[in-house]
Formats: structure tokens, C-alpha cells, sequence
């Protein structure tokens, strides 16, 4: 089965604090972005990737990123949008335009989460075959407090609550339907997973790594450094 992976990376990463957007600080001696690119072009599963990058960093991408790897699975670099689900649809987009089959499994990674097993992508392709939606995610550990105004309106039962990472795996004609009705709609998900849900689709959740963390603070890139000096993803 023909499987793409877009790999939005038109982050700002202002809470990062760098020169750099988060997806170039290096991790380990290299890019991030070039580390989570690259755990793609290694999977037997994976057919093309398509990395969607800042339209003014593209060239920034080609100069510094992509020499870094030698990607033969590349798709196309696509321009991202305002926000990362306009830059989801524009991805989504594209795969149209190139032909691809409604049942074809498309995969969504961030690309600031360089250090995921390999193994969960086997397993989410796996399920969104099946079932036609796929999350990965862990158990919330700490309690959940819901809070207005500063005061504690609620306390949800802890062993219902996920944490949802990426990848998440659909169908293409599910999750590029569940797009362009959140565009007429004029809706904003929290995931790709949201989108998906509001048609009434089922989303199963698969259950991922603790280690599979989105570096978004220089707290997260000291965490990661960590992960990775650990042994894998190295």
C-alpha cells in the first residue's frame, strides 16, 4: 500500500527563545527536523514524504536541512499556511492533486518529535487500515484540573484521559474530508484527530511512548538531549 507522511514544520517556536526556528536548533549535532525526517525515509513502510515548510524558509530548508539526509522518499516541499492546520490542508491538497487513492493511509508527524519508535509507524498504518483512523498517545500520570477564572471547576477521572501525540493515520479520503469540512465550517481542531471526529468517525488510540516528546521549550531540548544520549533514535 502506498503510505505518505506530512511533516508540518512551519512552526515559530516563539517559546523557544532561539535565533532559529525550533525545527533547525540542532538535537544531538544535527537538525531536529533532519533527525525526524529521517526516521521516515528508514521505514520499509513509508513511500513519500512530504516535508511543509515556511514558504520564505524553503531555501533555508534546501541549503541546511536536506544535505543533511539523503532523502530519496521525497514528495515535494510544500509551502505551509498561517496555521498548522492550513498547512495540514495544504498538504492534503497537494496529495490530491498527485493522484492519491481515497484508501491510501497519510500519516501527520510533527516534525519537532525526532525521537519515535519506529515501530508505533507499523502499528498506526496497521490500524488506520483496519479501522480508518489512528492515534498515537499515553496516559495522562498527573491529575487533571479544570479551571475558570482561576478556580477549580472540575476534576476528570484520570484513567479516561490520553495525552495525544503524533503520528496520527487516516484514511486520505476520511482525513481530507474532515479538512475541507472544518474550512467550510470555519473550525479550528486541536489535532488532525478532532477534525476526523467531527464527522462521527471512530478514532482509535493507540497507545505510544513517553519518550516521543514535542520540543517546544529549551526545557523539552535538554529533555531530548537526555532521551537521545539514552540509546535510541541515536
Amino acid at each position: 500500500m502506498n503510505t505518505t507522511v506530512l511533516i508540518p514544520a512551519a512552526g515559530m517556536g516563539r517559546r523557544m527563545g532561539a535565533a532559529l526556528n525550533k525545527q533547525y536548533l540542532h538535537l544531538g549535532g544535527r537538525p531536529i527536523l533532519a533527525r525526524t525526517l529521517e526516521l521516515f525515509e528508514r521505514h520499509p513502510a513509508i513511500s513519500s514524504i512530504f516535508p511543509i515548510i515556511p514558504a520564505d524558509e524553503i531555501d533555508y530548508f534546501k541549503k541546511e536541512i536536506l544535505p543533511d539526509i539523503n532523502l530519496c522518499k521525497l514528495g515535494a516541499i510544500i509551502p505551509g499556511g498561517k496555521e498548522r492546520q492550513d498547512s495540514v490542508l495544504n498538504g492534503l491538497q497537494q496529495l490530491q492533486l498527485i493522484g492519491t487513492k481515497a484508501d491510501s493511509v497519510v500519516l501527520i508527524h510533527d516534525g519537532v518529535r525526532p525521537l519515535l519508535n519506529p515501530e508505533l509507524i507499523s502499528t498506526l498504518i496497521d490500524t488506520a487500515v483496519i479501522k480508518g483512523a489512528a492515534v498515537v498517545g499515553v496516559p495522562v500520570k498527573d491529575t487533571i484540573k479544570e479551571v475558570e477564572n482561576e478556580l477549580i471547576v472540575g476534576t476528570p477521572e484520570r484513567s479516561r484521559l490520553w495525552q495525544v501525540q503524533t503520528p496520527q493515520a487516516f484514511r486520505f479520503e476520511l482525513l481530507f474530508r474532515a479538512y475541507q469540512q472544518a474550512a467550510l465550517d470555519d473550525f479550528s481542531g486541536t489535532d488532525d484527530a478532532s477534525l476526523v471526529e467531527r464527522l462521527g468517525a471512530k478514532v482509535v488510540m493507540v497507545e505510544g511512548d513517553y519518550r516521543n516528546i514535542k520540543i517546544t521549550t529549551p526545557e523539552d531540548l535538554l529533555i531530548a538531549e537526555v532521551l537521545l544520549a539514552s540509546g535510541r533514535n541515536s
